[in-house]
């Protein structure tokens, strides 16, 4: 049946960073084309909403190549005003704009707070999936010295040293513990939840998560 995709982009600071083979910033953009063009497909409506500390942009559903094709292009060319990541606003925004129940899917690495409520709201009316997008140097911290690093949000900088093993544990721990967190959270508020690393083939993780998710669905 005919539904309606949107699509709520993190494009804060932190979707610059990358180590691998590309940015979180140009793994989200594959993501979209992948979702909006099965979308298309399917002969949805799609639609975006790109977002940092504050709404940057918003585009309604609608159907078509070259509206996808234009949501792609807006999504590349994206240069955010703010470098912060407001996820709760972004969400009452959605939850204010829609009139039709939707399937919203939200791409982040989800470095914020205090979204919880906002989350779950949306998820009463809409289906909500969250896409978690993160770096492998995110997890796993590389012995190569003293480095100074900066945080791509708020611009703080810090000198780190890498050698210590006690350090590089603490630093795989937050990451463990903050993805652990990120899940209970569209856990509790009854919104599904993928996690994906930048050097990971996505398309066969969207294959397996979604064709478990439709076996839950016909099922529940």
């Amino acid at each position: 049946r005919e539904n309606t995709v949107m699509l709520l982009v993190d494009i804060s600071g932190s979707a610059v960073f990358g180590s691998h083979t590309q940015f979180k910033e140009e793994y989200l953009t594959e993501l979209c084309a992948v979702l909006a063009f099965s979308a298309i497909a399917n002969n949805d409506k799609v639609g975006v909403m790109l977002f940092s500390d504050h709404i940057e942009l918003f585009i309604p559903p609608q159907k078509g190549k070259q509206h996808i094709l234009r949501i792609i292009r807006e999504i590349l060319s994206a240069r955010p005003t703010g470098r912060g990541t407001d996820i709760e606003g972004a969400l009452q925004f959605i939850h204010n704009t829609l009139k039709k129940r939707s399937v919203c899917f939200l791409l982040s690495d989800f470095l914020d707070e205090k979204y919880e409520r906002a989350l779950r709201v949306l998820a009463r009316q809409h289906d909500c999936v969250g896409i978690h997008v993160w770096d492998v140097l995110e997890r796993n911290l590389p012995d190569v010295g003293v480095l100074r690093v900066a945080d791509a949000e708020s611009g703080q900088q810090i000198w780190v040293d890498t050698t210590s093993i006690r350090l590089r544990r603490q630093y795989a721990q937050t990451f463990e513990e903050h993805l652990a967190a990120t899940q209970n959270i569209f856990r509790r508020a009854g919104a599904d939840f993928l996690s994906l690393s930048t050097d990971q083939p996505y398309v066969r993780a969207l294959l397996q998560f979604f064709t478990r998710r439709s076996k839950v669905v016909t099922h529940g």
